[in-house]
């Protein structure tokens, strides 16, 4: 199957909004490799900083079109889409706390962006578009694991923000045909992973030799799932024919909490300090999602997609690049 993949993405030019985010840069890596030219769209901003792209090597650069642009603006989106084959669309404001303070900019970019590229793919009568949605629009869990049939339900503005942008593709494959898939990932992690996200705070404080690692709540329990194995997930919606109209879990099905991860973290990197929470870290009683636990069950049916890294392999691998750029790497403080 990684041959038939391979070969349908060859040649053909894709589109990647957040390119130069987390997911998307190992995303953009990817595609190149498997002969693909790309054109990343970059959130504008006035020093040309192409992100998390400027990691990967120039033989990759190479093959990558960078567009500085805005999701919010769809006449801007509509050029961007134009000479695309698929579309894939990461761009997102993706920090839960921040939704607390600025939940416009969360309508705008989320709901209103998305909005953007279904219209420009619609317009355009690109082959496919993915859509990337997020396991926390799910809640809490009613029942484990949670199946794309879970209810959804919004405990932040960021998971509304989110919902919103699901409903509105979904609407616009059943009212329009527009050939959408959405992408469900559970908790994503590895390399180069933002420093706000829960594993880089507990690693990179461990490793920096912190008398005390300040953490939110200890309690939630989540499914954290290697990048590698979500770009899989991503490369495999875009390839299958007939999924359009679907939504898909890339999850492990298994489920850790917070302190889990800081007790094995510690073992690994012999960190003899102190844990606390922080009040400053921890969600509003009503927003805080006690735990989210995937099932991959329809992925691995239709796409052929399961894991194949385990969290603690993973966490091992995490561990070991930030060991090689803790000097680079800035955990004194706590940012939104």
């Amino acid at each position: 199957m990684e041959n038939e993949i391979k070969k349908f993405y060859s040649g053909k030019t894709i589109g990647v909004t957040g390119a130069a985010g987390f997911i998307g840069h190992h995303l953009v890596d990817r595609l190149v490799k498997y002969g693909c030219e790309v054109k990343a769209l970059i959130k504008y901003n006035s020093q040309s900083n192409i992100g998390l792209l400027q990691t990967l090597s120039p033989d990759v650069l190479n093959n990558v079109e960078l567009v500085f642009g805005n999701v919010c603006d769809l006449r801007m989106m509509e050029r961007f889409v134009e000479n695309t084959d698929v579309v894939f669309h990461l761009a997102a404001l993706i920090g839960i706390p921040y939704s607390y303070a600025s939940p416009s900019d969360y309508i705008s970019v989320n709901t209103l962006g998305t909005l953007n590229m279904l219209e420009a793919v619609r317009r355009f009568d690109k082959q496919r578009l993915i859509i990337t949605s997020t396991s926390e629009t799910y809640g809490s869990a009613q029942y484990v694991p949670m199946d794309e049939k879970h209810p959804l339900r919004a405990q932040s503005p960021y998971a509304a923000s989110k919902i919103s942008a699901d409903q509105l593709s979904l609407s616009y494959y059943r009212s329009f045909n527009t050939p959408v898939r959405i992408i469900r990932p559970f908790n994503v992690f590895g390399p180069k992973q933002s420093l706000r996200a829960i594993i880089p705070t507990i690693l990179l404080q461990m490793l920096s030799k912190k008398s005390t690692v300040t953490i939110g709540s200890k309690f939630p329990v989540r499914d954290f799932t290697y990048v590698t194995d979500v770009v899989d997930g991503y490369l495999k919606i875009g390839y299958k024919e007939d999924v359009s109209g679907s939504v898909f879990n890339t999850a492990t099905g298994t489920g850790v909490s917070v302190d889990e991860i800081v007790k094995t973290a510690r073992a690994i990197i012999g960190y003899q300090g102190t844990v606390k929470s922080r009040a400053e870290r921890i969600r509003p009683e009503k927003s805080e999602v006690v735990k989210l636990i995937g099932s991959a069950d329809k992925a691995k049916k239709h796409l052929n997609w399961s894991p194949k890294i385990s969290f603690k392999e993973g966490l091992n691998m995490v561990i070991k690049e930030f060991k090689q750029s803790i000097d680079n790497k800035d955990v004194s403080y706590y940012t939104i």
